[in-house]
């Protein structure tokens, strides 16, 4: 999942089929390391296990002490790329779109923020067949759309049969590519079906054309959220999609505010994951960190009631916040599964050396000083995460001896390829503090022979724009978290030769035929510690092509206004659970 999209899963193959899986997200509360913050590479790994038909059934547990009505706001800084939820590719989208997004399964979260798959608009998290190439999901009664009409098994069909429309250009792609027909398949607007998904009553059938024991956790991301056939309007569902959830869009001013307000067709009964306290949420765009963080310090009015669910404590505060018990106290902090890295366009900067040397110069130390420090952030030499299976500790390019770049070495590399001189593109979101990140990396990129030309991008539409084929840039700074902790899901989407297509997420634009074959190999071991090491390895193999370099892990600081009740972690998708929120009276 771009910069966190991300979730869960051991192992691929028929072994997954397993009950319980690994998390890769820890709330890092335990885990102090010797500076006394979070350490990512010291969090473990918990279970999350895969519910019963009675953990699906609703409604949701009732949060203790919380009380119903009010308005709970947010400050961040950027609106949505897409709100259609076969768009939706990216945390904060994924995030921001739980109280009104539905899919056939989903997260139940327990009082610490634990998850559970479970039903969501299934009676259970699923049943699989023939070994995992067939999957029958069946509807619960009572669910209705925002206009009251009833979700029925013909909107699933026609939910999954769109993800093959010609429109639909970012967005997951494992259920296209799993379902039997699907690349031959363009889609439902012409009239034909895609055989290969089955509806009888309230029962919907999936045959797969591999077996996928994880396919009940795939169905959980928000991409693969319920549209309704009746109410699909193709590209302009992206502005306005309809609910079946405990909310519902009630306006919107693009790059400035969205609010939602109550769904009165919702049936707590029919939802185990979400509770709805709130009687409005007002999410409002176009505040810097560093402002948001501000007015939370402040703790006043409507900002009491207020949440972020992008912006963390900004840098400059970070010292102030966390070391202040009164203002900590209103911080949520969780070690993510995300690694920040910055793809280096492949198909633009062809010599292994060159991206190497880029690798080495590096300025680690001081990107992580100007995030905030140890407190935000762990330097990361790898790909996969450390809470993440598969994941080996290595260090190709010395930054753990060198974590503020080795100008020597690169500018060695660069004379080897004779590139000196090399131009670099680099793009960064439109930031304040991703300003002075892009000025430390320009000054250590040319301190070792490079000449650098940073380009700002608008953060509402980066990863659009960061996703297309011919983008021009020859870097960017991007960010993966698994789907669900398996190494497939981080290297499948991202490395593999096979993703490079307009709108995906092979950043780096990688097609290595050694590469290929061993993530095709490994996607098909199905002991778990076995695939666990190859995956491992595909880390290494990516690294010493210099394909990207890594640049952290993040540790999040999110912080809220005093009047904000029940804020806790969300690990299954991996961000603050808007639907456990309440306004404290």
């Amino acid at each position: 999942m771009s910069f966190s999209r991300r979730n869960f899963l051991i192992a691929t193959g028929v072994a997954a089929a397993s009950t319980s899986v690994l998390s890769a997200c820890s709330s890092g509360s335990d885990n102090k390391g010797k500076d006394n913050v979070p350490s990512v590479s010291g969090s473990k790994k918990s279970k999350i296990e895969v519910g019963t038909k009675a953990d699906s059934t609703g409604p949701a547990a009732e949060v203790p002490g919380a009380t119903k009505g009010g308005t709970i706001w947010s400050l961040d800084q950027f609106d949505m790329d897409h709100l259609d939820p076969a768009q939706i590719y990216s945390s904060t989208e994924a995030a921001i779109t739980v109280p009104i997004l539905r899919g056939l399964t989903g997260y139940k979260l327990d009082a610490k923020g634990g998850a559970v798959l479970v039903g969501d608009l299934a009676t259970d998290a699923g049943t699989m067949k023939n070994g995992g190439k067939t999957w029958s999901f069946t509807l619960k009664d009572g669910l209705k759309w925002e206009d009251g009409s009833d979700v029925t098994t013909d909107d699933v069909r026609h939910t999954f049969e769109r993800l093959f429309a010609d429109f639909i250009t970012e967005g997951p792609r494992y259920v296209q590519n799993w379902l039997e027909g699907g690349k031959k398949y363009k889609g439902p607007y012409g009239g034909k079906h895609l055989d290969s998904i089955e509806i009888s009553g309230k029962t919907v059938t999936f045959h797969l054309n591999e077996a996928r024991g994880d396919f009940n956790f795939t169905l959980a991301m928000r991409g693969y959220a319920l549209v309704p056939k009746k109410h699909d309007t193709k590209e302009k569902y992206d502005n306005r999609p309809f609910s079946c959830a405990p909310y519902k869009i009630d306006s919107r001013q693009p790059g400035k505010s969205l609010t939602y307000t109550r769904n009165e067709h919702w049936d707590p009964k029919t939802d185990s994951i979400r509770n709805a306290y709130p009687d409005k949420y007002v999410f409002q765009f176009g505040f810097q960190n560093l402002a948001s963080t501000d007015r939370y310090i402040s703790d006043r009015g409507n900002d009491q009631y207020t949440m972020s669910i992008f912006n963390e404590v900004a840098a400059e505060r970070v010292s102030q916040v966390l070391t202040n018990p009164k203002l900590k106290a209103r911080v949520l902090t969780a070690v993510d599964t995300v690694t920040y890295y910055w793809p280096i366009n492949t198909s633009r900067i062809k010599d292994v050396k060159v991206r190497q040397a880029i690798n080495y110069a590096w300025p680690l130390q001081q990107l992580q000083t100007i995030r905030g420090g140890k407190a935000v952030t762990e330097m990361a030499t790898t790909v996969l995460s450390p809470v993440t299976p598969g994941y080996q500790k290595f260090d190709l390019y010395g930054k753990n001896t060198k974590p503020g770049g080795d100008p020597e070495k690169a500018k060695a590399l660069l004379k080897e390829a004779g590139k000196l001189g090399q131009k670099l593109v680099i793009a960064y979101q439109q930031s304040d503090n991703s300003v002075k990140q892009a000025v430390a990396i320009k000054n250590a990129l040319e301190a070792a022979g490079f000449k650098v030309v940073n380009k700002q991008v608008d953060k509402s539409t980066f990863y659009t724009q960061i996703s297309k084929l011919d983008n021009g840039y020859d870097m960017f700074a991007a960010g993966w978290s698994p789907d669900w902790p398996a190494g497939y899901s981080v290297f499948y989407p991202c490395w593999h030769g096979s993703q490079i297509v307009e709108g995906g997420q092979n950043w780096s634009q990688l097609d290595d035929t050694g590469v290929n074959k061993a993530i095709d190999a490994a996607s098909k071991i199905t002991d778990q510690e076995q695939a666990n090491k190859a995956w491992g390895d595909i880390d290494r193999q990516i690294m010493e092509l210099g394909a990207c370099v890594p640049d952290y892990h993040s540790i999040r600081n999110w912080m809220y206004g005093s009047k904000v009740g029940n804020v806790i972690y969300d690990a299954g998708n991996t961000c603050v659970a808007l639907c456990k929120l309440y306004a404290k009276k």
